[in-house]
């Protein structure tokens, strides 16, 4: 499949300049790896970020414009330093793996809330790959077209145990693209874990992820450069441990030395 790198008012920030955002850590933290996109629930949090530092706030909603929806959203309404909100993580539109199922219909809602309430705010998800690691899908799922949301990140993890295919990043953005998202409107989200107690497949057998090596990350930024040389935003998952795994930012040796991967990759002009 051959994709067409488009343009449009997406292609990155507002100053043109691609932001770094990972989950899980405080903005000091985050800031010392050069990344300048924090994840925050709070105004408190959101206020505390060190100077030039923009909030990515997490919701965590996907019902649709509920009080509860409301609530959350409305104390952030004029803030300097809000980027946008990331409405919830890989939403399930069947829910057979995430319960309840989460319709197109809801997002749209919420979407379009912040949109005539919030100016300027970025909407964000990451998607459920719906297929597998051979054949990723994301087709009759969520678009830009049925939910209104401008950014959809996309998380193939490449380091496994038994494979580190870089191939299974043009499998995933070929899928998406041929659901109807455009390249501009994709977030590249980082493999930065390994270990813990992370199931998943790699053809018919079980795997475990693995935190990726110094070389390995530059290889998956190069890659991802094919398709998104100048996105919004990218995602490096994550700072902070989950699942008893190993992230960004552990203080492990392993950890430390792909900790400098990604602020070489942060701060780079």
């Amino acid at each position: 499949m051959m994709l067409i790198c488009s343009q449009s008012a997406l292609s990155a920030s507002g100053n043109g300049k691609t932001l770094h955002y990972t989950s899980g850590g405080p903005g000091a933290a985050i800031a010392s790896a050069g990344f300048d996109l924090a994840d925050v629930q709070s105004v408190e949090q959101l206020n505390a970020l060190p100077p030039g530092m923009k909030g990515l706030i997490w919701l965590n909603e996907s019902s649709g414009v509920t009080p509860r929806f409301i609530a959350k959203v409305k104390p952030f309404i004029g803030n300097p330093r809000l980027f946008g909100f990331r409405l919830c993580d890989e939403p399930d539109i069947t829910g057979k793996y995430h319960s309840p199922a989460v319709s197109p219909a809801a997002l749209k809602a919420e979407a379009e809330w912040i949109r005539a309430n919030v100016p300027g705010a970025v909407t964000f998800v990451t998607l459920m790959d719906m297929g597998s690691f051979e054949a990723p899908a994301f087709m009759n799922t969520f678009n830009p077209a049925n939910t209104g949301i401008d950014l959809f990140g996309l998380d193939p993890y490449p380091v496994r145990g038994k494979a580190f295919d870089l191939d299974f990043i043009d499998r995933t953005v070929e899928a998406a693209v041929a659901a109807g998202i455009p390249l501009d409107r994709i977030v590249p989200v980082y493999q930065a874990f390994g270990g813990g107690n992370w199931k998943t497949r790699t053809g018919a057998a079980a795997d475990v992820y693995v935190l990726p090596t110094p070389d390995q990350a530059k290889q998956i930024f190069a890659r991802w450069a094919t398709y998104s040389p100048a996105p919004v935003f990218d995602f490096a998952y994550a700072w902070g441990s989950q699942n008893g795994d190993i992230k960004l930012g552990s203080a492990s040796p392993e950890a430390l030395e792909l900790r400098l991967a990604f602020k070489a990759h942060n701060t780079a002009p």
